[in-house]
């Protein structure tokens, strides 16, 4: 057997995390019968889909928070409960979240003959519609109400006014074609942006049903991404045939919007270090999924319970895992953890970027927050790592890491041919390494991205984000707790424990650094400002989040917490009414801007790059 020679560094690796290993007992191991467990209760039926702000999500969360108090973890305000109604409680941080909407009662249809047209029957106000009344003097049949300056398309032939009504067609010229070149123009959020570029007081869109109650816009949805800045509704076929003829009408929207309760988890471990325990390493996951489909589903038809096994339950179900396993270990670490299941993820990070800005712990204090979101279907030893360039320190740790997932005890005194050993004082073969049991790594170095950690990497603070990858039962009925891959995920918890515990040994706190980033490829558009928006309801403008290092906006002086309320002569009230003024901009030429900072309204100019 050929004997190879360890570096230093790896001798140094064995010692200090192998053996250490070796001695835990197994239950302070990730268990992939645990995980299972946790997996198939969080995507079970009984959840029915985990859909932020609904029974299911809640009892989600409260399960979460039970695992919590039996791994020993506190809550963040440091009070144990003795109730047990209100030891769950005390692990809950709720966030705002509208989840109901209802039809008021003031909602009024009629053309100046007297004719009145029935909510429910005839029409009805779509869950995002602007609450107003107005005296309408004309209407405007603009095809199917999409502006796109990128495909030469407008069916807005010229500016009107606000006594004026839209009336367009549901869906786009390409009728259901998936791959139509007007697949983003076409959804109802744009046609409202394109409406209200084009000038007029409301939006009526013609229903495809000849029975509006079997037309899902006739069903009321709020997405909490803000409000539209003017009524909007969809009409029946037999109703958009009366308007052909009609001179004025009067309209009257009221919808309801009520809040539900909606929660983050937050249990914390305290580190036994005197000083660096006020220190804290955030490990995260969230737990939302889509209930029963709709916005954000890849099925082809909603009503099916989205079960969400990998998307996230199986990273809850770590996050879960990983609170066991840290509270069993002795010693303790030195800093102290913070474990995260967030909510309102699939809606646009809302829980995660409520807690960067309400945290439970300094967020200044937060030295490093690892994120684990779909690590459930592995396949051939891939893992992807992102946000590695977002503190000098994470390649290195998460080199060493990795090489030490190879390291095995020997059961025996033989070792496989061609393996590397450590031998004992009577020549047994303790400690093998197999470079197969590795992970075959794909790090990316940018901070942003889809998931959690971007709320955090927007504070300066260095993230990790941990991802096996999509596969066809994604955001679909079939993603199911059977399909994981615990084994696997197992073994992924401990390359993540592996990194926690090297980032705690560290005397200093992790280098933060901004790490580099391509654009993000948003469909269509051929230009690029660098802003991160945020995502959660607004209506008095789009709030953002953060500003690329280099950036058109960076260059333009907009800076993080700025609210961008005017780009040129296009009104933005939320995150659709900002991507339709993008859609019309053309790279090198200047736009002015406005934007509110503090109390203090601004006025900037910016070119926006091309892609």
């Amino acid at each position: 057997m050929k004997i190879k020679r360890f570096t230093t560094l790896v001798a140094a690796l064995i010692v200090t995390t192998t053996f250490a290993v070796v001695a835990q007992q197994s239950d302070r191991e990730p268990s992939p019968s645990k995980l299972q467990q946790h997996v198939s209760y969080l995507a079970s039926d009984a959840m029915d889909g985990r859909r932020t702000g609904t029974a299911g999500a809640n009892d989600a969360a409260r399960y979460i928070a039970g695992e919590f108090s039996r791994a020993g973890l506190t809550p963040a305000n440091g009070k144990v409960a003795r109730k047990p109604s209100a030891i769950i409680a005390s692990y809950l941080q709720t966030f705002p979240y509208v989840g109901r909407v209802e039809l008021g009662k003031n909602n009024v249809l009629s053309m100046r003959s007297g004719e009145t047209f029935r909510p429910g029957e005839d029409w009805m106000p779509l869950g995002i519609s602007a609450n107003q009344t107005l005296d309408l003097t004309g209407v405007v049949f603009a095809g199917y109400g999409i502006t796109a300056n990128e495909l030469n398309h407008n069916d807005y032939k010229e500016k009107y006014s606000k006594t004026q009504v839209a009336v367009v067609r549901a869906g786009t010229p390409d009728g259901d074609n998936p791959h139509s070149r007007f697949t983003t123009a076409g959804q109802v959020r744009f046609k409202v942006a394109a409406a209200q570029s084009a000038g007029v007081g409301a939006l009526l869109i013609i229903s495809r049903e000849d029975n509006l109650k079997n037309d899902p816009l006739a069903r009321l949805r709020y997405d909490n991404a803000g409000l539209a800045g003017i009524p909007v509704a969809v009409i029946s076929k037999q109703v958009a045939e009366k308007l052909a003829n009609a001179k004025e009408l009067k309209l009257a929207t009221d919808v309801v919007r009520v809040e539900v309760p909606a929660y983050n988890v937050v249990g914390v471990l305290q580190g036994s270090d005197p000083v660096l325990k006020n220190e804290h390493i955030v490990i995260g996951a969230h737990y939302d999924h889509l209930g029963r489909g709709g916005e954000g589903s890849l099925a082809p038809r909603s009503g099916e319970i989205h079960h969400g096994a990998d998307d996230n339950a199986s990273g809850t179900a770590g996050l879960i895992e990983l609170a066991r396993i840290f509270s069993a270990q002795r010693p303790k670490l030195r800093r102290t953890l913070v474990f995260i299941a967030f909510g309102g993820e699939e809606e646009g990070l809302l829980g995660s970027n409520y807690y960067v800005n309400h945290p439970l712990v300094p967020i200044d204090k937060t030295i490093a927050m690892i994120n684990m979101d779909m690590i459930g279907r592995m396949k051939d030893r891939k893992l992807m790592i992102g946000g590695v360039g977002t503190a000098t320190e994470w390649r290195e740790i998460i080199r060493q890491a990795n090489s030490a997932q190879s390291l095995k005890v020997a059961a025996s005194s033989h070792a496989p041919a061609g393996m590397p050993i450590v031998v004992s004082a009577n020549g047994r073969p303790v400690i093998t390494s197999d470079p197969a049991d590795a992970f075959d790594l794909a790090l990316n170095d940018d901070g942003y991205g889809p998931s959690d950690h971007s709320s955090f990497y927007m504070k300066r603070i260095p993230v990790l984000f941990f991802f096996t990858g999509t596969h066809v039962d994604y955001h679909k009925p079939s993603d199911t707790f059977d399909k994981i891959n615990y084994n696997d995920e197992a073994r992924i918890l401990t390359l993540v424990a592996r990194i926690v515990r090297d980032v705690d040994a560290a005397d200093k706190r992790l280098t933060y650094t901004t790490a580099k980033s391509e654009p993000p490829r948003t469909g269509g558009f051929r230009v690029y400002l660098g802003t991160i928006p945020n995502y959660a309801d607004s209506s008095d403008g789009l709030l953002l989040d953060g500003i690329r290092d280099d950036s058109p906006a960076a260059k333009a002086g907009l800076k993080a917490g700025d609210r961008i309320v005017k780009i040129g002569n296009r009104d933005v009230k939320n995150v659709y009414d900002y991507t339709h003024a993008l859609g019309e901009m053309k790279a090198g030429q200047e736009y002015v801007i406005e934007v509110v900072r503090g109390t203090e309204r601004l006025t900037l100019k910016i070119t926006p790059a091309a892609r």
